[in-house]
């Protein structure tokens, strides 16, 4: 921790000394934020140790378990509350990061950033686990050795003080026991970081520079690792309760300590949800996937039931920003999106065409989930957003490639004739805070494989108008290298070209060259046999709103007051709930009040808070923007003539006879032949080049071996996480 933190004062001094009159304010905030995490992570190491149990415990205790929070009042303070402080700094941080620096230029000098650069080059390229930088072994080795840590702790504290908890218990069976539970609370530390990469809209994620899509394999690793050390606590404490004759411990609801009923229902929860998660049945079976992992929520809730509220107190902050992140999300999702037009490719692609706020700002890579109720009311899918909010302001483009039930019926229902409008609900974009890990190098290399090219296109896009604008000092180069099956796959090269703007603004692009590869074809197919591009035209309808700002990414300070507002409303209730109606029952009288009944008070005032102050937050954001909205559907979107594609599929190539003439000269047709990745990439003779690849797995692993193997100093892999 030390040593990061040494790196991190570095990097911000560099930055510091840069831009001095900007970069104050987000210094503080940052090493604060960071001063916190520190501080809640040594509490976590502590946690297992004598010191804690013995001298820290008793003195926490008397000063902080209040009438008020009992015995939740020790964890609240320093599990929860640091977490929840670190989301709320981090919102004003973003804020004023987007206000102040994000058209800071980007040093790509420095030591600090060479040593960034080196730690996040691909150091382990497996086929179970992906692609993985030498940043992400570090800490994946320091959390498993905060892991081995907490179990020998716990396990050498609990075997110095063996309780024996049946008459005649032999000590190796009590030191059993010891293991099994010991093992459960390895895993709850596994649930206390569990919720945040999944959080689509998180505050504090962009401030490590991490985003949910590119987090979102940290999920899997936990939720991996959680699943089997709480299958080894259960099978533990099942054989523990066959060799000791206590088999009916497992039908147990106790009042006073765990229930063991609430238990087992939460791991065979957890068993539907894991096995349906493996990527082999993902793959196959993507809706039963979907929906299972939809039981978190009852997972959830046995867990917390299991555990109690003490435990609860040490994980609840993850489950806390998720839960506003899905109610904001879903109150988003209530509205439709007017849907404008519809490009459909012949290679079984096409593009959507929305409407959006002219303020909503995102930025290249982004990603949106779409859920099309006459295709299925429940489905959500992720795709990429392909258009650039600087050059496109009011249209949101997004391109799906058909493959599986769901797509192949969207690109049926949008080839029927007779279709005028379809109801279309977008949550999202969600994606990176900023462009610099672009615009810090002199070369791109965009590398990809059949559909994988979607999320280069708001790249090129984005870079295109950069380099249209005269206060920007230096636009990357950009090699686009592609790979098709046929043909056909070439019209996916037509999405470069928007629907909604003058191709006058392609018409200087020296920096972009386009490498195209055909796979599965030696030569171009007959012009007869080539199917045309069909451009569909839909007519909004005046209940549908245009894709607007979303609480969170575009508005970090609301969902700062959202976070805070919520939190301290949650103590105060819980609070009062405590001290007048819990504490006077087992103060006045010789009963204890009923430990799943803690638990459900504790879920309920969380879920109700966090559900109060979104929902307000949210209708009066809402009542500010209606008006805007109207304003924005009734403008009237120019139809082009003709769609602006077929410039290599499906038309004549006669350059003077195009509008577009630049970008089919920066375009090289292959046939027959797949792409020598590592010729081309060794042939890149810039100083800083970064390597971007999108598609399978076997390609983007040869990549990452290529630019892992240390022999051109000059390619630095960039790791993203992309959906079409």
């Amino acid at each position: 921790c030390l040593t990061f933190l040494y790196i991190y004062t570095l990097h911000i001094t560099e930055t510091y000394n840069s831009h001095k009159n900007t970069m104050r304010s987000h210094t503080f905030l940052r090493i604060t934020s960071l001063l916190v995490f520190i501080g809640w992570l040594t509490v976590w190491i502590l946690l297992p140790t004598k010191v804690y149990k013995n001298t820290w415990t008793p003195k926490l205790k008397t000063k902080l378990n209040s009438t008020y929070f009992r015995e939740q009042g020790t964890n609240l303070l320093l599990f929860t509350f640091p977490v929840m402080l670190i989301g709320a700094l981090s919102c004003i941080y973003l804020h004023l990061h987007e206000k102040g620096t994000e058209k800071l230029p980007s040093k790509s000098g420095g030591v600090v950033n060479r040593w960034l650069c080196f730690l996040r080059r691909p150091f382990l390229v497996m086929s179970p686990i992906g692609i993985v930088t030498s940043m992400e072994i570090i800490f994946a080795l320091m959390f498993v050795a905060l892991l081995i840590w907490s179990l020998s702790n716990y396990l050498h504290t609990s075997f110095g003080h063996l309780h024996m908890h049946k008459e005649g218990e032999k000590v190796w069976q009590a030191k059993f026991r010891s293991v099994s539970l010991r093992l459960g609370y390895i895993g709850n530390i596994c649930w206390a970081f569990l919720f945040f990469p999944v959080t689509r809209g998180s505050s504090i994620l962009p401030l490590v520079g991490l985003t949910s899509e590119s987090s979102i394999k940290y999920h899997i690793w936990l939720g991996h690792l959680s699943n089997v050390l709480f299958a080894a606590h259960t099978v533990g404490f099942f054989i523990y309760w066959g060799i000791t004759h206590q088999m009916k411990e497992t039908l147990e609801w106790s009042k006073t300590y765990v229930s063991n009923v609430a238990g087992v229902i939460a791991i065979l929860i957890a068993l539907v949800m894991w096995v349906t998660s493996f990527p082999g049945f993902r793959r196959k079976m993507y809706e039963v996937f979907f929906y299972t992992h939809h039981l978190y929520t009852l997972y959830i809730l046995f867990y917390a039931m299991h555990v109690g509220v003490e435990w609860m107190c040490m994980i609840s902050p993850g489950i806390f920003l998720f839960l506003i992140d899905r109610h904001l999300r879903f109150l988003q999702s209530r509205q439709c999106a007017p849907l404008l037009s519809a490009r459909l490719l012949p290679c079984g692609a096409l593009e959507l065409n929305f409407s959006k706020n002219p303020s909503l700002y995102y930025n290249p890579t982004s990603m949106v989930f779409i859920n099309v109720p006459k295709i299925s009311k429940l489905q959500w899918h992720p795709f990429t957003v392909i258009s650039s909010c600087n050059m496109e302001t009011d249209i949101l483009s997004v391109a799906v490639k058909t493959g599986g039930s769901w797509s192949n019926k969207l690109y049926q229902e949008l080839s029927s004739s007779a279709l005028d409008h379809l109801n279309v609900s977008v949550e999202g974009p969600y994606g990176p805070t900023t462009t610099s890990q672009f615009l810090r190098y002199k070369q791109l290399v965009l590398v990809s494989g059949g559909s994988g090219i979607t999320p280069f296109i708001s790249i090129i896009r984005d870079l295109i108008f950069q380099n249209r604008q005269e206060q920007e000092s230096h636009v990357p180069k950009v090699l686009l290298v592609c790979a098709f099956k046929n043909s056909a796959d070439l019209t996916m090269l037509d999405l470069l070209l928007p629907l909604f703007v003058s191709t006058t603004q392609f018409s200087n692009l020296h920096q972009l060259q386009i490498e195209a590869y055909i796979t599965r074809e030696k030569e171009e197919a007959p012009r007869d046999s080539q199917k045309q591009i069909q451009t569909k035209w839909f007519k909004p309808i005046l209940s549908d709103s245009p894709i607007s700002l979303v609480l969170g990414p575009n508005n970090w300070l609301w969902l700062g007051a959202i976070i805070s507002s919520s939190f301290l409303m949650f103590l105060l209730l819980l609070g009062i709930i405590t001290r007048y109606y819990i504490y006077p029952i087992e103060n006045n009288s010789d009963e204890v009040y009923h430990w799943t009944f803690k638990v459900l008070w504790f879920m309920f005032l969380l879920c109700a808070v966090i559900c109060i102050c979104s929902s307000a937050v949210f209708l009066w954001w809402k009542r500010q923007n209606s008006l805007e909205s109207k304003q924005i559907m009734n403008v009237e979107f120019p139809t082009p003539t003709r769609s602006p594609g077929s410039w290599i599929y499906g038309s004549e190539r006669e350059l003077e006879s195009l509008p577009h003439q630049s970008l089919v000269q920066a375009t090289n047709v292959h046939f027959g032949a797949r792409p020598d990745l590592k010729k081309i990439l060794f042939e890149c003779k810039d100083k800083d080049i970064g390597v971007l690849v999108s598609g399978p797995r076997s390609m983007r692993h040869e990549v990452g071996k290529i630019c892992a193997s240390g022999l051109a100093d000059n390619l630095h892999f960039e790791s993203f996480s992309f959906t079409w």
